[in-house]
Protein backbone atom coordinates (compact mmCIF):
# COMPACT_ATOMS: atom_id res chain seq x y z
CA UNK A 1 0.00 0.00 0.00
CA UNK A 2 1.48 3.42 -0.76
CA UNK A 3 2.04 5.59 2.29
CA UNK A 4 2.20 9.06 3.25
CA UNK A 5 5.70 8.57 4.32
CA UNK A 6 6.74 7.53 0.64
CA UNK A 7 4.92 9.89 -1.05
CA UNK A 8 6.00 12.78 0.82
CA UNK A 9 9.85 11.39 -0.18
CA UNK A 10 8.98 11.00 -3.63
CA UNK A 11 6.94 14.62 -3.53
CA UNK A 12 10.11 16.29 -1.82
CA UNK A 13 11.64 17.89 -5.01
CA UNK A 14 8.38 19.80 -6.63
CA UNK A 15 7.78 20.86 -2.83
CA UNK A 16 10.77 23.45 -3.13
CA UNK A 17 9.20 25.23 -5.87
CA UNK A 18 5.51 24.87 -4.80
CA UNK A 19 6.59 26.36 -1.39
CA UNK A 20 7.55 29.58 -2.46
CA UNK A 21 4.70 32.48 -1.73
CA UNK A 22 2.14 33.43 -4.40
CA UNK A 23 2.57 36.81 -3.76
CA UNK A 24 6.65 36.67 -5.05
CA UNK A 25 5.85 34.51 -7.81
CA UNK A 26 5.87 36.72 -11.65
CA UNK A 27 3.21 33.65 -13.09
CA UNK A 28 0.08 31.73 -12.45
CA UNK A 29 0.73 28.33 -10.32
CA UNK A 30 0.87 25.43 -13.44
CA UNK A 31 -1.75 22.64 -12.08
CA UNK A 32 -3.58 19.66 -13.59
CA UNK A 33 -7.10 18.32 -12.39
CA UNK A 34 -7.29 14.80 -14.22
CA UNK A 35 -10.58 12.58 -13.84
CA UNK A 36 -11.62 9.50 -15.83
CA UNK A 37 -15.49 10.33 -17.35
CA UNK A 38 -16.77 11.60 -20.18
CA UNK A 39 -17.16 15.33 -20.47
CA UNK A 40 -20.88 15.06 -20.65
CA UNK A 41 -20.59 13.23 -17.38
CA UNK A 42 -21.09 15.16 -13.77
CA UNK A 43 -17.76 14.37 -12.62
CA UNK A 44 -16.20 16.84 -15.55
CA UNK A 45 -18.95 19.73 -14.63
CA UNK A 46 -17.45 19.26 -10.96
CA UNK A 47 -13.82 20.12 -12.33
CA UNK A 48 -15.30 22.83 -14.45
CA UNK A 49 -16.93 24.26 -11.01
CA UNK A 50 -14.20 23.96 -8.87
CA UNK A 51 -11.60 25.84 -11.61
CA UNK A 52 -14.41 28.24 -11.95
CA UNK A 53 -14.44 28.73 -8.45
CA UNK A 54 -11.28 28.77 -7.57
CA UNK A 55 -10.64 31.76 -10.49
CA UNK A 56 -13.14 34.04 -9.08
CA UNK A 57 -11.64 33.30 -5.45
CA UNK A 58 -8.01 33.98 -6.54
CA UNK A 59 -7.97 35.89 -9.77
CA UNK A 60 -4.69 35.00 -11.79
CA UNK A 61 -3.39 32.87 -8.91
CA UNK A 62 -3.46 29.07 -10.89
CA UNK A 63 -3.40 28.19 -14.55
CA UNK A 64 -5.60 24.42 -13.85
CA UNK A 65 -6.06 22.49 -16.77
CA UNK A 66 -8.30 19.75 -16.90
CA UNK A 67 -7.66 16.30 -18.51
CA UNK A 68 -11.44 14.53 -18.79
CA UNK A 69 -11.75 10.85 -20.85
CA UNK A 70 -9.07 8.92 -18.78
CA UNK A 71 -6.64 10.88 -20.46
CA UNK A 72 -3.86 10.54 -17.69
CA UNK A 73 -5.10 7.18 -16.06
CA UNK A 74 -8.24 5.67 -14.58
CA UNK A 75 -9.88 6.08 -11.13
CA UNK A 76 -6.83 4.61 -9.22
CA UNK A 77 -4.13 5.81 -11.78
CA UNK A 78 -5.33 9.45 -10.68
CA UNK A 79 -5.57 8.57 -7.53
CA UNK A 80 -2.52 7.33 -7.51
CA UNK A 81 -0.73 10.02 -9.40
CA UNK A 82 -2.32 12.92 -7.13
CA UNK A 83 -1.10 11.06 -4.01
CA UNK A 84 2.51 10.88 -5.66
CA UNK A 85 2.26 14.73 -6.61
CA UNK A 86 2.62 13.66 -10.51
CA UNK A 87 -1.23 15.51 -10.43
CA UNK A 88 -1.57 18.34 -7.89
CA UNK A 89 -5.62 17.83 -8.22
CA UNK A 90 -7.72 14.65 -9.27
CA UNK A 91 -11.61 13.84 -9.29
CA UNK A 92 -11.83 10.25 -8.38
CA UNK A 93 -14.78 7.99 -7.42
CA UNK A 94 -14.93 7.76 -4.01
CA UNK A 95 -14.91 3.96 -4.03
CA UNK A 96 -11.62 3.86 -5.28
CA UNK A 97 -10.01 5.18 -2.31
CA UNK A 98 -10.56 2.41 0.36
CA UNK A 99 -8.91 0.03 -1.76
CA UNK A 100 -6.04 2.26 -2.88
CA UNK A 101 -5.65 3.84 0.47
CA UNK A 102 -6.45 1.78 3.11
CA UNK A 103 -9.20 4.43 4.58
CA UNK A 104 -12.20 3.16 4.65
CA UNK A 105 -14.58 6.21 6.19
CA UNK A 106 -15.71 7.08 2.85
CA UNK A 107 -17.68 3.73 2.74
CA UNK A 108 -20.19 5.72 4.65
CA UNK A 109 -21.62 7.02 1.77
CA UNK A 110 -22.72 3.51 -0.17
CA UNK A 111 -24.46 2.48 2.88
CA UNK A 112 -27.47 1.39 1.05
CA UNK A 113 -30.21 3.41 1.33
CA UNK A 114 -28.96 6.09 3.73
CA UNK A 115 -28.91 8.98 1.26
CA UNK A 116 -32.31 9.69 0.62
CA UNK A 117 -31.92 12.15 -2.99
CA UNK A 118 -29.94 14.86 -3.88
CA UNK A 119 -30.77 17.73 -1.68
CA UNK A 120 -29.78 15.21 1.67
CA UNK A 121 -26.61 14.48 -0.60
CA UNK A 122 -25.69 18.11 -0.43
CA UNK A 123 -26.81 18.72 3.20
CA UNK A 124 -24.55 15.82 4.32
CA UNK A 125 -21.52 16.92 1.82
CA UNK A 126 -21.13 20.49 3.15
CA UNK A 127 -21.76 19.02 7.18
CA UNK A 128 -19.19 18.62 9.76
CA UNK A 129 -19.76 14.96 9.30
CA UNK A 130 -18.84 15.03 5.27
CA UNK A 131 -16.09 17.27 6.09
CA UNK A 132 -14.56 14.88 8.38
CA UNK A 133 -14.89 12.16 5.94
CA UNK A 134 -12.45 14.16 3.31
CA UNK A 135 -10.37 14.93 6.36
CA UNK A 136 -9.73 11.32 7.28
CA UNK A 137 -7.75 11.18 3.90
CA UNK A 138 -4.68 13.13 4.95
CA UNK A 139 -2.62 10.43 6.42
CA UNK A 140 -2.60 9.08 2.55
CA UNK A 141 -0.98 12.40 1.70
CA UNK A 142 -4.55 13.51 0.31
CA UNK A 143 -6.41 16.78 1.05
CA UNK A 144 -9.87 16.50 0.53
CA UNK A 145 -11.86 19.10 -1.34
CA UNK A 146 -15.06 18.27 -2.38
CA UNK A 147 -17.51 15.36 -2.18
CA UNK A 148 -20.49 14.97 -4.88
CA UNK A 149 -23.36 12.87 -6.18
CA UNK A 150 -22.35 12.07 -9.76
CA UNK A 151 -25.79 9.93 -9.68
CA UNK A 152 -28.16 7.68 -7.99
CA UNK A 153 -27.37 4.24 -8.69
CA UNK A 154 -29.58 1.70 -10.14
CA UNK A 155 -29.57 -1.79 -12.00
CA UNK A 156 -28.65 -2.60 -15.94
CA UNK A 157 -29.24 -5.36 -17.41
CA UNK A 158 -28.05 -6.54 -20.93
CA UNK A 159 -29.98 -10.39 -20.49
CA UNK A 160 -33.35 -10.18 -18.47
CA UNK A 161 -35.45 -7.41 -16.93
CA UNK A 162 -35.22 -6.96 -13.63
CA UNK A 163 -38.35 -6.18 -11.54
CA UNK A 164 -38.40 -8.49 -8.75
CA UNK A 165 -35.66 -9.93 -6.07
CA UNK A 166 -35.34 -13.64 -7.80
CA UNK A 167 -34.84 -11.69 -11.06
CA UNK A 168 -30.87 -10.55 -9.46
CA UNK A 169 -29.66 -14.25 -8.99
CA UNK A 170 -26.93 -15.52 -10.39
CA UNK A 171 -26.32 -12.77 -12.55
CA UNK A 172 -22.58 -11.75 -13.50
CA UNK A 173 -22.56 -8.03 -11.95
CA UNK A 174 -19.73 -5.64 -12.81
CA UNK A 175 -18.46 -4.01 -9.03
CA UNK A 176 -16.12 -1.76 -8.00
CA UNK A 177 -14.01 -4.28 -5.91
CA UNK A 178 -14.23 -3.31 -2.42
CA UNK A 179 -15.73 -5.33 0.31
CA UNK A 180 -18.84 -3.05 0.97
CA UNK A 181 -19.88 -3.52 -2.53
CA UNK A 182 -18.99 -7.48 -2.94
CA UNK A 183 -21.52 -7.91 0.77
CA UNK A 184 -24.67 -5.72 -0.65
CA UNK A 185 -24.21 -7.87 -4.26
CA UNK A 186 -23.95 -10.72 -2.87
CA UNK A 187 -26.53 -10.26 -0.14
CA UNK A 188 -29.48 -9.34 -3.14
CA UNK A 189 -27.70 -12.97 -4.70
CA UNK A 190 -25.82 -11.61 -7.86
CA UNK A 191 -22.18 -12.86 -8.64
CA UNK A 192 -20.08 -10.07 -8.45
CA UNK A 193 -17.47 -9.38 -10.42
CA UNK A 194 -14.45 -6.77 -10.18
CA UNK A 195 -13.81 -4.73 -13.03
CA UNK A 196 -12.44 -1.48 -14.59
CA UNK A 197 -14.92 1.45 -15.82
CA UNK A 198 -13.47 1.13 -19.14
CA UNK A 199 -13.82 -2.32 -20.11
CA UNK A 200 -17.76 -2.67 -19.55
CA UNK A 201 -18.83 -1.88 -23.12
CA UNK A 202 -17.03 -4.70 -24.18
CA UNK A 203 -17.04 -6.78 -21.27
CA UNK A 204 -21.72 -6.71 -21.50
CA UNK A 205 -21.27 -7.15 -25.11
CA UNK A 206 -19.56 -10.28 -24.58
CA UNK A 207 -21.35 -11.59 -21.81
CA UNK A 208 -18.55 -11.59 -19.44
CA UNK A 209 -20.87 -9.19 -17.48
CA UNK A 210 -24.49 -10.15 -17.47
CA UNK A 211 -25.49 -6.87 -15.58
CA UNK A 212 -23.56 -3.64 -13.17
CA UNK A 213 -25.12 -1.14 -10.87
CA UNK A 214 -24.59 2.09 -12.62
CA UNK A 215 -26.39 5.69 -12.93
CA UNK A 216 -27.72 7.29 -16.15
CA UNK A 217 -24.91 9.75 -16.47
CA UNK A 218 -22.59 6.69 -17.01
CA UNK A 219 -24.91 5.06 -19.41
CA UNK A 220 -25.08 7.91 -21.60
CA UNK A 221 -21.25 8.95 -21.01
CA UNK A 222 -19.77 4.94 -22.05
CA UNK A 223 -22.95 4.43 -24.48
CA UNK A 224 -23.74 1.57 -22.37
CA UNK A 225 -27.16 1.56 -23.51
CA UNK A 226 -25.83 0.39 -27.03
CA UNK A 227 -25.41 -2.98 -25.01
CA UNK A 228 -27.41 -3.09 -21.69
CA UNK A 229 -31.94 -2.75 -22.82
CA UNK A 230 -33.24 -3.41 -18.86
CA UNK A 231 -32.58 -0.71 -16.61
CA UNK A 232 -34.18 -0.87 -13.04
CA UNK A 233 -34.99 1.91 -10.66
CA UNK A 234 -33.52 0.57 -8.00
CA UNK A 235 -31.75 3.99 -6.22
CA UNK A 236 -30.02 1.87 -3.71
CA UNK A 237 -26.78 4.65 -3.03
CA UNK A 238 -25.15 7.46 -5.23
CA UNK A 239 -21.92 7.24 -6.48
CA UNK A 240 -19.63 9.91 -4.70
CA UNK A 241 -17.02 11.79 -6.57
CA UNK A 242 -14.18 13.58 -4.88
CA UNK A 243 -11.85 16.28 -5.92
CA UNK A 244 -8.45 16.36 -3.97
CA UNK A 245 -5.40 17.56 -3.91
CA UNK A 246 -1.62 16.46 -3.36
CA UNK A 247 -1.15 17.21 0.44
CA UNK A 248 2.62 18.64 -0.19
CA UNK A 249 1.16 20.49 -2.79
CA UNK A 250 -1.40 22.06 -0.91
CA UNK A 251 0.74 23.02 2.10
CA UNK A 252 3.28 24.84 0.22
CA UNK A 253 0.46 27.26 -0.94
CA UNK A 254 -0.24 30.51 1.09
CA UNK A 255 -2.66 30.21 3.44
CA UNK A 256 -4.91 32.36 1.76
CA UNK A 257 -4.96 30.26 -1.38
CA UNK A 258 -5.48 27.30 0.50
CA UNK A 259 -8.69 28.78 1.74
CA UNK A 260 -9.12 29.64 -1.65
CA UNK A 261 -8.89 26.06 -2.61
CA UNK A 262 -10.96 24.97 -0.15
CA UNK A 263 -13.51 27.54 -0.72
CA UNK A 264 -13.50 27.02 -4.26
CA UNK A 265 -14.73 22.93 -3.26
CA UNK A 266 -16.99 24.00 -1.43
CA UNK A 267 -18.97 25.83 -4.15
CA UNK A 268 -18.40 23.14 -6.44
CA UNK A 269 -20.86 20.74 -4.55
CA UNK A 270 -24.02 22.44 -5.27
CA UNK A 271 -24.10 23.23 -8.79
CA UNK A 272 -22.90 19.73 -9.25
CA UNK A 273 -25.81 18.46 -7.96
CA UNK A 274 -27.78 20.41 -9.95
CA UNK A 275 -26.38 19.25 -13.07
CA UNK A 276 -26.63 15.82 -12.05
CA UNK A 277 -29.97 16.14 -10.77
CA UNK A 278 -31.07 17.34 -13.91
CA UNK A 279 -28.95 14.59 -16.33
CA UNK A 280 -30.56 11.89 -14.20
CA UNK A 281 -34.26 12.78 -15.29
CA UNK A 282 -33.81 13.87 -18.64
CA UNK A 283 -31.65 11.32 -19.05
CA UNK A 284 -33.69 8.42 -18.59
CA UNK A 285 -36.03 10.56 -21.70
CA UNK A 286 -32.77 9.91 -23.63
CA UNK A 287 -32.02 6.28 -22.75
CA UNK A 288 -36.20 4.85 -23.50
CA UNK A 289 -35.69 6.62 -26.85
CA UNK A 290 -32.41 4.48 -27.62
CA UNK A 291 -34.66 1.75 -26.81
CA UNK A 292 -33.84 0.79 -23.23
CA UNK A 293 -37.01 -0.46 -21.06
CA UNK A 294 -37.08 1.48 -17.59
CA UNK A 295 -38.49 -0.31 -15.38
CA UNK A 296 -39.65 -0.29 -11.25
CA UNK A 297 -38.50 -2.84 -8.90
CA UNK A 298 -42.00 -3.98 -7.74
CA UNK A 299 -40.73 -5.81 -4.36
CA UNK A 300 -38.15 -2.66 -3.39
CA UNK A 301 -39.53 -2.90 -0.06
CA UNK A 302 -38.22 -6.16 0.21
CA UNK A 303 -34.99 -4.61 -1.49
CA UNK A 304 -34.55 -2.15 1.48
CA UNK A 305 -35.36 -4.83 3.67
CA UNK A 306 -32.72 -7.21 3.12
CA UNK A 307 -29.72 -4.98 3.06
CA UNK A 308 -30.93 -2.83 5.96
CA UNK A 309 -28.39 -4.55 8.71
CA UNK A 310 -25.16 -3.81 6.67
CA UNK A 311 -25.84 0.06 7.76
CA UNK A 312 -25.52 -0.85 11.38
CA UNK A 313 -22.85 -3.26 10.99
CA UNK A 314 -20.88 -0.88 8.93
CA UNK A 315 -21.18 2.28 11.37
CA UNK A 316 -19.85 0.03 13.97
CA UNK A 317 -16.28 -0.27 12.15
CA UNK A 318 -15.54 2.76 12.20
CA UNK A 319 -16.51 6.19 14.28
CA UNK A 320 -16.47 8.85 11.30
CA UNK A 321 -18.81 6.02 9.59
CA UNK A 322 -20.79 5.85 12.74
CA UNK A 323 -20.96 9.35 12.92
CA UNK A 324 -22.22 10.21 9.29
CA UNK A 325 -25.01 7.50 9.78
CA UNK A 326 -26.14 9.74 12.76
CA UNK A 327 -25.82 12.87 10.94
CA UNK A 328 -28.03 11.55 7.77
CA UNK A 329 -30.58 9.46 9.68
CA UNK A 330 -31.12 12.99 11.84
CA UNK A 331 -31.63 14.44 8.85
CA UNK A 332 -34.53 12.51 7.41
Amino acid sequence: MITRRSLLIRSAAASAVIATPFVARAAAIPAKIAHAAAESHPAHITCLEFKKALEELAPGAFQLQIFPNRQLGDDKQNLESAMAGVLEFAGVSGATFPAVTGRQALNAWQLPFLVKDYAHFEKLALSPQGQALLDDLAPAGIVGLTTVDIGQRHFLSATHPVTKLPDFAGLKTRIVPVPLHKQIWETIGTAPIGLPYGEIYGALETKVLDALEINVSSIIGENLWEVGKNFTLTGHYPWHNLVIANQVFFEGLSPDLQQAVREAGRRAVAPTLAYTKKQDEDGRAFLTEKGVTISELEDLPAFKEKLSPLVSEWAAKDPLIGAFVSAAQAET
